[in-house]
Formats: C-alpha cells, sequence, structure tokens
C-alpha cells in the first residue's frame, strides 16, 4: 500500500481591495511551494474598501478559476483560528518594502503568542510589482489613470463600472 504523500497548504489572507498583478505574482510563487494556496478575502469591517465584500471574493475568483489548485473563501474574525479550520501549513504574506517586513513581523509574533503552531511565510514579488499595492492602483484609477499593467482585465472592467456609477 502506497501512502499518501501529506498535502502542503497555504493560507494567503488580505482584503484585496482590488486583486492586483503583485498579489498574482505571490501566488504563483506559492505554488511553487505549496499544493494549495487558499486565498482568504477578509471583510475588513476596519476598512471602507472601494469593492464590497462579494465583488473582492468574486474578482479574485475570476482571475483563479481554472487553478484547481487555488480555493477563495471570505473571512472574518481572527486569522490563527481561520488557519486552523483550513488546516493550513502555514499563512503567507508579501513583502515589498522594509517597512512592511516591520509590519508583517510584528502581526506574525502576535499571531504566534495567540497560536504557538502558527507559522508565517514571507515572499517578496517580482521587481516589477514591488511598488504596486491595491491603494495605489485604486488611487490612480479613480483618477482615471491607466492601471493596465498593474491587474488583470476583469479588474479593470470592475473599476469601470464602478467609476461609471458614482
Amino acid at each position: 500500500m502506497i501512502a499518501q504523500a501529506h498535502k502542503t497548504k497555504v493560507l494567503y489572507p488580505g482584503t484585496f481591495d482590488p486583486i492586483t498583478n503583485g498579489h498574482i505574482d505571490l501566488v504563483k510563487r506559492a505554488l511553487r511551494l505549496f499544493d494549495e494556496v487558499v486565498i482568504a478575502v477578509a471583510f475588513a469591517h476596519h476598512k471602507k474598501p472601494l469593492f464590497d465584500f462579494d465583488e473582492r471574493i468574486d474578482l479574485v475568483q475570476a482571475y483563479f478559476a481554472d487553478n484547481p489548485r487555488v480555493v477563495v473563501v471570505g473571512f472574518e474574525g481572527l486569522l490563527v483560528d481561520f488557519a486552523r479550520k483550513q488546516g493550513a501549513t502555514a499563512v503567507l504574506r508579501g513583502l515589498r518594502a522594509v517597512s512592511d517586513f516591520e509590519y508583517e513581523f510584528g502581526l506574525a509574533n502576535m499571531n504566534r503568542s495567540l497560536d504557538d503552531e502558527f507559522e508565517a511565510v514571507f515572499l517578496t514579488p517580482s521587481q516589477e510589482y514591488s511598488f504596486v499595492s491595491s491603494t495605489l492602483v485604486r488611487e490612480v484609477a479613480k483618477l482615471g489613470g491607466d492601471v493596465s499593467k498593474f491587474v488583470p482585465e476583469s479588474v479593470q472592467l470592475a473599476f469601470q463600472n464602478k467609476f461609471a456609477t458614482a
């Protein structure tokens, strides 16, 4: 009898308001290291997202619809609890700059103090995406700029629809 290999799963949490090519780049990198990536779209009650919860989930799902190794779920509450429920091996966080590291380091330590099984994995994006953030992309789109280099086509269309009705 052949034993089934242990499958590794990483949880990638974020607000994804909206998903950017930088996020997508990190997911592709994570798929080289893990069997499955669970993208956890946070409800983000403490923020005022441009896209509502369901829109953000739909935009992420639309991009990864054809990839069976990527699962998209919404979540609310403590990350450590959600990671445990998902059976995640680790939590993925992206680092673009030293300031990201300082924030993420503190967050990882706080989460580890809540659950000593918690592991964080930090990946850096490709250089071409090292400056891309959802906040910057939203601002450029809001001002009518071209964001085609930074987001998938479905997000470009979502911006057009959002600002056409605003």
